[in-house]
């Protein structure tokens, strides 16, 4: 992603952090990237743009944090602990991630339509943007077929690539019920240790 095009979607971030998204000015989030309002304009065609630029960032940030969360153990229970710790973590600490994994978009988030727009952008990552967003269905969907890549192969669970899935599903939506209704003492972590099934190891 050119540097221009990151420093403006991190500055529409920063601001939407201090103001309701309908408050935040074009102008400002140029000047604050240190860029001309043209150059904003170039890259994400419209404010419009620049909210789908911004949640297809957010949404491809937290799949990539997902990611590094079941790589970072070998052993399969651990693995599916990362990630749902990271998703409750990931929910906590961006309100622009909390939404699209909730669906519930607050009237100071900017709530851009799921489905995808029409796009006449010459910019590759914004052509990208304009299409679908993930609803918090997909990322259910996507965070299970992750985990379920992650974790199959030879003695990852004794059972059935569908027994697997299922685990893995009940990890991602116990997980996203911890994001809506934070757990007391233990958490996500021994939540999921004690939903998972014994063969999972």
């Amino acid at each position: 992603m050119p540097a221009a095009r990151e420093s403006l979607l991190d500055a529409a971030y920063t601001a939407l952090a201090h103001r309701p998204w309908s408050t935040v000015r074009m102008v400002d989030v140029a000047a604050e990237a240190g860029v001309s309002r043209q150059t904003l304009y170039n890259e994400f065609g419209s404010k419009e743009g620049l909210a789908r630029a911004l949640v297809r960032r957010e949404a491809d940030g937290y799949l990539a944090g997902v990611e590094r969360a079941l790589a970072a153990h070998t052993d399969a229970r651990e693995r599916l602990v990362a990630a749902a710790e990271w998703t409750t973590s990931a929910a906590r600490g961006n309100v622009l991630v909390r939404a699209m994994l909730t669906g519930c978009w607050s009237e100071r988030l900017p709530s851009p339509t799921l489905s995808a727009v029409p796009s006449s952008s010459a910019v590759p990552a914004q052509r990208r943007a304009d299409g679908p967003l993930p609803s918090p269905a997909d990322f259910v969907a996507l965070v299970r077929d992750r985990a379920v890549a992650a974790l199959s192969g030879p003695g990852a669970m004794r059972g059935d690539v569908g027994e697997l899935a299922g685990a893995c599903e009940l990890v991602v939506r116990l997980s996203l019920s911890c994001v809506a209704a934070p757990p007391g003492e233990g958490g996500v972590t021994e939540l999921v240790r004690g939903a998972l099934p014994r063969q999972l190891r």
